[in-house]
């Protein structure tokens, strides 16, 4: 919540309601908010990514590498390289998981065709931003990120959508828990830009499912 935001709650009179936060014992206590980690870092649960990849296992296969540039500590990359794929992968940050240290907007040439990964939230709100950045200047063939499904309605996504539109999203049924702290806040979907796909983007619903994903969907287009 922005201060000016903040500032529009407090007016209405009303206070914001207290968050569970899991603690070492695994027990719960109420928190007026969560304490964000040090350079937004949220290392991606193992289910979004298995659930993903087995949805787009017939379309990743056309791909000799598959790049993730906001590795984190690995835990994407380690899923991508379970499922068969090569994979290539750099951070800004030094996590411990052998990434190339380069900062995205860096890279003149993308490492892979084919991108996978959770992008820093604020640089996908920006324009130009991450997206721009990977679908003009790198002109990746394919890539997904793991957005909020309500980054398709903040300020300027209108002009971006209509000059690169995804293929497919996929809304995913579960909360995802980032922080591990037990207050998931928001519902997450993967946007896919892929060249190979002519027509408007297609909707598709994502349950809590692994290698049986791909059997609701059958073959990627």
């Amino acid at each position: 919540m922005t201060a000016s935001a903040r500032g529009l709650f407090r007016a209405t009179g009303k206070k914001s309601k207290p968050v569970p936060q899991r603690l070492l014992d695994g027990s719960y206590e109420r928190v007026e908010h969560l304490e964000r980690e040090k350079d937004d870092f949220y290392p991606t649960p193992a289910e979004p990514t298995i659930a993903f990849l087995s949805a787009e296992a017939a379309r990743l296969k056309d791909f000799p590498h598959i790049w993730e540039p906001a590795a984190g500590d690995g835990a994407m990359v380690r899923h991508i390289q379970e499922f068969g794929h090569r994979a290539v992968w750099s951070d800004l940050i030094d996590r411990g998981c052998g990434a190339a240290i380069r900062s995205f907007y860096d890279f003149a040439e993308p490492l892979a065709p084919a991108i996978i990964t959770n992008p820093p939230f604020a640089e996908c709100n920006r324009d130009p931003g991450w997206i721009r950045h990977a679908l003009e200047r790198l002109d990746v063939e394919y890539m997904a990120l793991l957005l909020p499904v309500n980054w398709t309605g903040a300020s300027g996504r209108a002009a971006l959508w209509a000059q690169f539109p995804p293929a497919r999203m996929y809304i995913m049924r579960w909360r995802i828990d980032f922080t591990g702290q037990g207050a998931p806040p928001m519902l997450n979907a993967w946007f896919v830009w892929d060249k190979a796909w002519k027509g408007e983007t297609v909707l598709r619903m994502l349950d809590r499912k692994d290698a049986r994903q791909s059997e609701l969907f059958g073959e990627a287009a």
